[in-house]
């Protein structure tokens, strides 16, 4: 296989991280360091757990926790799109559920680009909302049926549509859609609340005792009579089984300089998809490549991937301003969850890459929830529903879990070469990454979660789960869930 060794060099040159995250508040604020009792706790401080925030902010006795700083999840690996133009979503629904799912599903979408648009003006929040025109293309002729098929519905529902056909591709677009800057977004949030949130406190364990939900810190213990899981991927298997409702979905993205901002986004019809939009500010431009999308199950080579996104959209290699991947929750049947798993425990979970229209969504339904009022789309996004489309996938999702989990056993991948390493130490399973000053970071392979064996991510430096997208430091340090737990080295 072919490597251009040249732009494995530059990336590894351009500190891995989002074009977002030179932005993120990293003033944190303070930790739990006593036990509390709480009418309310929120668990997660992306945008889903600071939208429900948002929306109970008048509930007294309501606090949110972050086990690191608020945004610094998944909200900060986004694309940051406000779309309701999400491939060709509504086609699916309405071939493999209903038509009148499909109508639901895009009235649940426009609501949630309101509703931000509603919170962006009402709190003065300067986080470069942006009008565009959102596209979705193809160049493949037998997508140009399902492309039309988008068309019309989208055009039963009184959207204008434009239709352009080209040499080498067709499209449809529409303008009423947006893109923001996520994570300026959710520092105002987080400034607007702070009273209410603690940061660098996780939560390790829930039990229930006498009606009410004790969650477990290391040295502390918070009391609540509601609890609302807004982690990207609930650190619980039982009673939702997750794993066996949807996959993981992992893809790479390159910010490139360019001259101009278009005020274009789009997306492909189908997978891998190409994605991309544009971010302007203070006089600079720059466009978000997303390719190489995958099933964490069948593609681990994050070297590969990271090439692909430079090949299909030829980035020349002193354009390059950051790269970073991203990993998505895809459920059976491409719906969310959102709702109430036993009686006063809620979670909010599976947007299907669409996370800021549906984070936002869901912070408002759970809010809802909790103060017993009319919840919108509640039966939409049932935690409870069964569909074809989602029993036809139950087995598929079972099978990927289980061939991620044996094919994570393999640790010398091809693509590793020498560095990093790996050895029994006392029965257990150590991987040894020597960085550029020859110092050596141990730690333990196997993810606490569920037992997957880890791979080490060599763009950017982290230990990664195949399963179920727990993520560590280079020095084992857990800064993505499901998993509670860090895995360095003790000697």
């Amino acid at each position: 296989m072919y490597i251009n060794i040249h732009f494995l060099h530059t990336l590894r040159m351009v500190k891995p991280m989002s074009l977002w995250e030179k932005d993120l508040n990293k003033t944190s604020l303070p930790r739990i360091e006593n036990d509390k009792d709480v009418e309310t706790l929120i668990i997660g401080g992306g945008i889903t757990g600071l939208s429900t925030l948002y929306f109970l902010q008048h509930q007294q006795n309501t606090i949110l926790v972050e086990a690191n700083l608020c945004g610094s999840g998944v909200t900060l690996k986004t694309t940051g799109k406000l779309t309701y133009l999400q491939n060709t979503i509504y086609t699916d629904l309405t071939n493999n559920i209903d038509y009148e799912t499909a109508v639901d599903y895009l009235k649940s979408q426009k609501y949630a680009i309101c509703l931000a648009k509603k919170i962006i003006e009402k709190e003065h929040i300067d986080c470069n909302l942006e009008q565009v025109d959102s596209f979705v293309f193809t160049n493949k002729k037998k997508e140009i049926k399902k492309l039309k098929s988008e068309k019309e519905f989208l055009e039963s529902q009184n959207i204008k549509v434009n239709w352009e056909e080209k040499k080498d591709f067709n499209s449809i677009s529409v303008s009423d859609t947006f893109v923001f800057h996520p994570i300026k977004y959710t520092n105002a949030l987080k400034e607007l609340l702070k009273d209410k949130i603690y940061e660098q406190t996780k939560i390790l364990k829930i039990k229930k005792h006498q009606g009410k939900y004790i969650c477990y810190g290391k040295n502390f213990k918070i009391i609540a009579k509601k609890v609302i899981v807004a982690c990207h991927y609930p650190f619980f298997f039982y009673p939702f089984c997750l794993p066996l409702k949807s996959h993981i979905e992992k893809s790479y993205m390159i910010a490139k300089k360019v001259t101009k901002n278009p005020k274009i986004s789009g997306i492909t019809v189908s997978n891998p998809a190409l994605s991309f939009r544009f971010y302007e500010e203070n006089k600079k431009c720059y466009q978000i490549c997303l390719a190489s999308s995958h099933k964490t199950s069948k593609d681990q080579n994050d070297s590969k991937n990271f090439r692909i996104v430079k090949e299909k959209y030829d980035i020349k290699e002193e354009d390059i301003v950051s790269v970073w991947s991203n990993v998505d929750i895809i459920t059976g049947d491409k719906l969310p969850f959102i709702g109430e798993i036993k009686k006063n425990f809620y979670i909010a979970t599976g947007f299907n890459t669409w996370g800021m229209t549906n984070g936002i969504l869901a912070g408002e339904m759970l809010s809802k929830f909790v103060l017993k009022e009319k919840v919108p789309f509640k039966n939409l996004f049932t935690l409870k529903r069964s569909n074809f489309y989602q029993i036809k996938s139950f087995f598929g999702n079972m099978i990927g879990s289980a061939i991620s989990f044996i094919g994570s056993k393999k640790h010398q991948k091809e693509w590793y070469h020498e560095n990093p390493t790996f050895l029994k130490i006392k029965g257990k399973s150590v991987g040894i990454y020597t960085d550029e000053h020859n110092k050596k970071h141990l730690v333990y392979t196997t993810c606490p979660h569920m037992g997957c064996s880890l791979i080490f991510n060599e763009q950017e430096k982290t230990w990664d789960c195949p399963c179920h997208s727990s993520r560590f430091s280079i020095d084992g340090k857990c800064i993505k869930g499901p998993s509670t737990k860090d895995i360095s080295y003790k000697d």
